[in-house]
């Protein structure tokens, strides 16, 4: 089965990116949220470009991803899980959910250490939010959260096919919920209960500090509700709210080489270049 997993793991999770991204980007143009300042062919390129670089990248650093962790952990016994005698889809749905909340943690801390800041501002330096945006993360970002997300594994005992279950969601779940679609108040006011819908996530990107430090959740809502970080709505509501950081408003910070230095360039610096 570990082979079966492992083979089949790279073909579901492309089928999922794809779909859901073609999927998003159709939604996008039937009915989008906001007008766009920056157009698609000025952002789109450099982000979908970093998708494929932060791929190869990790591909060549982290040779067994995740689900070979998994695989590895379960056939040692180790991790909570592997303790507990529960069936095996309880512990894929408890691994589900447990892994939900430790994204959700991470990505809190991400926003609380001013290292890891640096890091993780350029996903919020984006000056338009859509589909793109949910794949764009600086390369050494991906690295430490795909060490985070492994060490979690062990300690959790994941099942494998839990593991697999979570990726996709979370690849899903993070292209619908930065694409810039409109959807009824009423339907997304109870989507909110299930699901972190584009509207909530929307204020997660607003260039207001408080509210950027607010509705961290990707794919489970739960945890901004429980631990205090739910916003209903932006202070300037979403049409007039503006889009990214206060310090990466230069159009060329679009730039794939601009989006790969960011982290390293302080304001001053940052003012300088541009």
């Amino acid at each position: 089965m570990s082979s079966t997993l492992l083979s089949n793991e790279n073909i579901i999770r492309l089928s999922v990116f794809l779909g859901g991204f073609i999927l998003m980007a159709l939604w996008e143009t039937i009915a989008t949220k906001r007008p766009q300042t920056l157009n698609r062919a000025q952002r789109w390129p450099h982000n979908l470009v970093l998708v494929g670089v932060n791929t190869l990248l990790m591909r060549l650093i982290f040779p067994i991803f995740p689900v070979g962790v998994a695989i590895w952990a379960n056939g040692e016994g180790y991790g909570l899980l592997n303790t507990l005698s529960i069936p095996n889809d309880i512990s894929i749905i408890i691994a589900v959910i447990l892994l939900d909340l430790a994204i959700y943690i991470q990505h809190v801390i991400f926003h609380k250490i001013p290292v890891l800041w640096r890091l993780h501002r350029m996903h919020h330096a984006d000056m338009e939010i859509d589909v793109t945006t949910g794949a764009r993360f600086h390369p050494i970002e991906i690295g430490l959260s795909l060490g985070i997300k492994m060490i979690v594994i062990i300690i959790l005992g994941a099942p494998a096919e839990a593991v697999i279950l979570f990726e996709v969601i979370l690849n899903g779940a993070s292209m619908f919920n930065h694409a810039n679609v409109a959807i009824p108040k009423t339907i997304d006011r109870a989507l909110r209960w299930v699901l972190v819908t584009p509207d909530m996530h929307r204020i997660h990107h607003s260039d207001i500090r408080m509210e950027t430090d607010s509705n961290f959740g990707f794919n489970l809502p739960w945890w901004d509700r429980i631990f205090g970080t739910y916003r209903v709505e932006p202070k300037h509501g979403h049409d007039g709210m503006t889009i990214g950081l206060p310090i990466f408003r230069d159009p060329k910070e679009a730039r794939l080489d601009k989006l790969l230095t960011q982290p390293f360039r302080d304001e001053i610096q940052i003012s300088a270049d541009n």
